[in-house]
């Protein structure tokens, strides 16, 4: 499966908003590259960066992991991660026994307080069908290969609760900074769509 699906149709509110867009561009109310760095900044910058701290710390700090395990919600209060709804934020820990993956069958419940925009991926159909069918086969799609001695437990996000992964921390980062530690954690790395960075690839 592609990460960018072309052959499920935008749904109205996306049609809605790419007419809007046009609409301005050509009455030169705004850039056409700015929508796209703005898109970027929170899809893939601005929101993974506060899910790629509380995974740093709770790397660098057992006694926050353990709340943040306990109870997300209120552990991320911590690190003033606020805009919660009134939905439950549930963080998943993988271990070498156990991979967590996420998703929203219905349609895309998301945890963006965390994670910034969904990618499009996430919202598309293959993806939400598939991942609960056969997990094993589309995390290979993504490049993730997980063993058949470890187990795969896929989360069904929805109105009320809201799932994030804590990826298993990388091997030789003992000593490190959370602020280093920040830079290997990847926003797929917290869907459960893949892993954080190697030390030798930052």
């Amino acid at each position: 499966m592609s990460h960018e699906d072309h052959t499920v149709p935008p749904s109205d509110p996306a049609l809605r908003i790419k007419a809007i867009e046009t609409l301005m561009v050509e009455r030169g109310v705004i850039d056409p590259g700015a929508v796209a760095e703005i898109v970027d900044i929170f899809q893939n910058k601005l929101g993974p960066r506060i899910g790629a701290k509380v995974v740093a710390r709770a790397w660098a700090d057992q006694d926050f992991k353990r709340r943040l395990l306990a109870n997300g919600t209120e552990a991320l209060k911590e690190l003033d991660v606020s805009g919660l709804q009134g939905e439950a934020m549930i963080v998943l820990e993988n271990t070498p026994q156990v991979h967590n993956v996420i998703v929203c069958t219905l349609c895309s419940c998301y945890p963006w307080t965390v994670l910034g925009l969904p990618p499009t991926w996430y919202k598309s159909a293959p993806y939400r069908s598939r991942i609960v069918i056969e997990p094993r086969a589309v995390l290979a799609e993504f490049g993730l290969k997980i063993g058949d001695d470890r187990e795969v437990r896929v989360y069904d996000s929805n109105a009320e609760i809201r799932y994030m992964v804590l990826p298993m921390r990388p091997d030789a980062t003992e000593g490190w900074t959370e602020e280093k530690l920040v830079e290997l954690v990847t926003r797929d790395s917290m869907i459960g769509t893949g892993i954080p960075l190697l030390p030798n690839q930052f």
